[in-house]
């Protein structure tokens, strides 16, 4: 296994960055596209392990995807085609979500869906329970509610369905993205507080662009009945990425960074990580039309954030919290535990590696800042997050190594290229 050491940065003024496209964004734009009549276009898609694993599982169920420099050209392909293929998924939730959902309308024999051990642990027992509601034939291999799975040609109907608000909001999501090909459409009800609304929020923005009605109530959402215009969608940056970047000034109590190409007004709910580093102290200005300035002098203040529809910045506020004065308590997200490794658990770990006070908390941590890092070899777990995470705290204490520096390829190739041009 690869380890990369983090060097310190000692020096940083001010410096200005174009970051990727979203990973959110892609992946939604891709399905839309995928089961619309005629061409598509997605404008700046973001090439990343897992965008690239949803492209391959869409064109092997007969959606022609064509790569031409920044432009994806996507003919759409409804019913999908089911042609007896075993279809891998990595550790792709979010994908494999939205694409065990789309194989449910298809039509022809099976496909059967698979990953990496790590995504064969993941829960899907909610959304293959509400689509088996809705007729589908849904087949669990090895243990029920998990993958693999083997999804058999179905017919389904429209009816009222019923999910928990406190469980993954991608299964609200897949289930909202094929809402428009059921028969009279689908309601979703909603049972108790939901959780990570921004992400759903999200989904129902970039099926509106795509042409599909949906009408959000305080908890139940309906999908009218209808087909995906083939339209040209340009994808933002990613909110949740540029978090890592946003942070640096307050990490190294000094500095100014640019995000030349973020969007302040997006619908990603991670843009509330402007709020979450201004309640520490960091001076925030907004650029026009696009871009936002962080300029920071001094030690963060320790703060208490709900991350219940931003848990994706729960790493960004954890590597926060080790350099800020006093408590950070964070909290509001308890299924992290089931994100690509048990997050919560796996940043108090390492965090305490390098001398940090943590505590774990059934839905998020306390962490007490500290100017007395231990160097440490960071576990990543696989986990993209907790890598990129560890490499910006690693910028102020210097001997910080990270294991598997590769895992960022599931959402950011180019990860470490950008930190080197922060050396300059």
């Amino acid at each position: 296994m690869s380890i990369k050491e983090i060097k310190q940065l000692k020096n940083l003024k001010e410096i200005s960055l174009k970051l990727p496209t979203s990973k959110s964004l892609t992946q939604r734009a891709l399905i839309c596209s995928a089961l619309s009549k005629g061409v598509s276009q997605i404008i700046n898609p973001l090439i990343s392990e897992d965008t690239l694993l949803l492209k391959s599982a869409l064109e092997n169920v007969g959606v022609n995807i064509k790569e031409n420099k920044n432009i994806w050209e996507i003919k759409g392909k409804y019913p999908p085609l089911l042609l007896e293929k075993r279809i891998y998924l990595g550790n792709n939730g979010t994908g494999a979500r939205f694409f065990l959902a789309l194989a449910s309308l298809g039509k022809g024999s099976y496909v059967e869906i698979y990953g990496k051990p790590r995504l064969h642990e993941r829960p899907m027992g909610p959304l293959i329970k509400t689509l088996r509601d809705l007729s589908a034939h849904i087949e669990c291999l090895e243990k029920e509610g998990f993958l693999p799975i083997r999804i058999k040609e179905s017919q389904l109907i429209s009816k009222e369905v019923f999910l928990p608000g406190n469980i993954s909001s991608q299964f609200i999501s897949a289930l909202l993205l094929i809402g428009p090909y059921l028969p009279d459409g689908l309601e979703i009800q909603i049972e108790g507080e939901l959780i990570s609304k921004a992400y759903i929020n999200l989904t129902i923005d970039v099926m509106k662009t795509y042409g599909i009605e949906v009408k959000s109530f305080e908890n139940k959402f309906k999908v009218f009945p209808g087909t995906y215009k083939s339209i040209s969608y340009e994808v933002e940056a990613d909110a949740s990425n540029a978090s890592y970047f946003l942070a640096i000034p307050l990490i190294l109590g000094k500095g100014t960074i640019i995000i030349e190409n973020y969007n302040v007004l997006s619908k990603q709910g991670d843009v509330k990580f402007l709020e979450y580093i201004k309640k520490m102290g960091a001076d925030i200005e907004v650029l026009n039309p696009l871009g936002v300035k962080v300029r920071f002098e001094g030690i963060p203040k320790g703060a208490e954030i709900d991350l219940g529809d931003t848990p994706d910045l729960f790493p960004s506020m954890c590597v926060l919290g080790a350099v800020a004065e006093g408590k950070t308590f964070l909290k509001g997200a308890p299924h992290l535990r089931y994100k690509e490794t048990d997050r919560i658990k796996a940043m108090v770990t390492e965090l305490r590696k390098l001398g940090v006070k943590a505590e774990e908390l059934p839905d998020g941590a306390i962490i007490e800042g500290t100017t007395n890092f231990t160097p440490a070899l960071i576990n990543t777990y696989d986990d993209h997050r907790i890598a990129m995470s560890f490499a910006i705290l690693g910028l102020k204490t210097g001997n910080i190594k990270i294991e598997n520096p590769e895992c960022v390829a599931k959402s950011f190739p180019n990860f470490w290229d950008y930190i080197e041009k922060l050396y300059g």
